[in-house]
């Protein structure tokens, strides 16, 4: 048996993205239950005025996830077991210096890659620079160590699919609209010459028309190359930017020489089942919009009523990935682990957005149906806060979007010519108007960004139905042995959805998701 406390007492480890929501788990994590833990070297760039050391004192250890634990072990422990490496892995070397590359050769024992970029549509030079050019340094620094790399992808590079994705399709080679193991007209360092070669071209035209400025970047820019990565994902099958960038990332691993590696795939990463604390979430996860949309009173769903919504504690993701780290590092590891919950434990999407409806109405039942003003904004644009959820098509959601933006239009005219009477006859309620008519526009806007969000979910609500097998980490955590401390923290057969959506996602979107957020989604409809 593989006891991942001696693997990392006996290994120094090189790790990425710590900075980042899984990241501050995984270090969480590693001081919490390893207390012999040999050492840590964590690479952070810059940012501002903040060196990569501030940085890590202000932005990781004073988190919530790291706070009590910080303090539990003292500075003291902390100087002996941490460094901080300035360096960034979008730049060669991993913006490391020669000094720094003598330093850890033979100290570091394995590199975890947790760093990456996690927007669906950004402009395509910016997902290279982390999710491409970034793991070609990345497994440079490897191969220069001379040590395994465990690399954090996602799930979600297997594209357009429906149905039950297993862990044993070939890396190499793979595109979502394969016609099978004969197909290889997909070649993912032909790809991403071509996908650079035209990134090059769009940026010539911009200087070529006397647009471009060192280090400025316009918006028309930004939007040819966000548009050059949906057009370049969908035309092999990809649902977006982001997993079209992790896949190729993930054939530059399979395909290096010598590299011992494992790739692993968490499904939705979201919040904390028990570590550091249940609820814990930070950001704007991607169920996050989708639960403030649904307390916020959304009635009209475009989702696949039977599909599994494939998602995944972050602290269970973290977990596995340090049991999958161990037997990399012991050379007892698989290539692939694909982290879902839907294999053993599914949670239909019908029964998610039920429960979150279910959670508004008690809130609007407390809280009464809002201010008065709110209350005459929804009857003034025709809203249903009392309706039941209905299930739709995506074509019915925005033919429903384009009625209520024709009813709020009728009534902003209305009331601009109630304020006009109103003003020509001297009479008071001027102020009341403009406080509808303001309630009105952001009716429109909540519902224009509402439609926006719901279009980039659709790949993963309505159009697909995604069921990840995660078998092979099953079979890490058997091979741990029975005092691990990691191994009991996959359990995802155990996760009680109604409970953990109430208690641990609605409560840890609440409180950790930025407030004004929560204000914003939630002005009822």
């Amino acid at each position: 048996m593989t006891d991942a406390s001696q693997t990392f007492r006996e290994r120094e480890l090189l790790l990425t993205g710590a900075n980042g929501f899984l990241g501050k788990v995984i270090l969480g994590l590693l001081l919490d239950r390893f207390p012999d833990l040999k050492h840590l070297h964590i690479l952070l760039r810059p940012r501002g005025e903040l060196s990569p050391a501030q940085r890590f004192a202000e932005e990781v250890l004073a988190s919530p996830a790291l706070a009590g634990i910080a303090r539990d072990k003292g500075e003291e422990w902390l100087a002996a077991h941490i460094s901080i490496l300035a360096g960034d892995i979008g730049a060669p070397h991993c913006g490391l210096t020669q000094s720094d590359l003598r330093r850890l050769a033979g100290r570091v024992g394995l590199v975890l890659n947790c760093a990456g970029r996690v927007d669906f549509f950004p402009p395509l030079d910016d997902s290279f620079r982390s999710n491409v050019d970034g793991v070609e340094n990345v497994v440079e620094l490897a191969q220069n160590l001379r040590v395994p790399l465990l690399h954090v992808s996602t799930a979600f590079v297997c594209g357009e699919t429906d149905g039950l994705v297993e862990e044993t399709e070939p890396v190499v080679g793979f595109y979502p609209h394969r016609r099978g193991p004969g197909d290889d007209r997909f070649n993912h360092a032909e790809e991403i010459r071509r996908a650079r070669e035209i990134i090059r071209q769009i940026y010539e035209s911009e200087s070529a028309n006397g647009d471009a400025e060192a280090g400025w970047r316009s918006r028309e820019l930004a939007q040819r190359l966000a548009a050059l990565g949906r057009q370049r994902a969908a035309s092999w099958g990809w649902v977006n930017t982001y997993t079209y960038s992790k896949s190729l990332g993930e054939q530059i691993i399979a395909s290096t020489p010598g590299l011992r590696y494992a790739i692993v795939r968490p499904a939705i990463v979201e919040s904390a089942w028990q570590f550091p604390f249940p609820g814990w979430i930070e950001g704007g996860r991607t169920a996050a919009p989708l639960v403030l949309m649904a307390l916020g009173g959304l009635k009209d769903w475009p989702v696949r009523e039977d599909a599994p919504l494939e998602v995944v504690p972050v602290d269970m993701v973290a977990g596995a990935i340090l049991a999958a780290a161990a037997l990399l590092a012991e050379g007892r590891h698989r290539s692939v682990y694909q982290l879902g919950s839907a294999d053993v434990n599914p949670c239909e999407l019908g029964t998610i957005v039920s429960l979150l409806d279910r959670e508004a109405r008690k809130r609007t039942s407390r809280n009464g149906n809002g201010a008065r003003s709110q209350a005459l904004v929804r009857w003034l644009a025709g809203s249903r806060p009392n309706a039941r959820v209905r299930f739709v098509s995506a074509e019915d959601a925005r033919a429903r979007r384009l009625r209520l933006q024709e009813r709020i239009n009728r009534a902003a005219r209305w009331i601009e010519a109630a304020q006009g009477a109103l003003q020509a006859a001297g009479l008071p309620g001027e102020k009341w108007l403009a406080g509808w008519k303001a309630g009105l526009r952001k009716l429109d806007l909540q519902a224009k960004f509402r439609e926006q969000t719901i279009e980039q979910y659709l790949p993963f609500v309505l159009q697909n139905r995604y069921v990840f097998e995660s078998e092979n980490i099953r079979a890490a955590c058997a091979a741990l042995s029975d005092e691990d401390c990691v191994r009991p923290l996959w359990r995802p057969e155990q996760i009680d959805w109604e409970s953990y959506w109430i208690r641990h996602q609605i409560a840890g979107i609440e409180k950790w998701v930025q407030p004004e957020a929560v204000r914003d989604w939630t002005f009822t409809l």
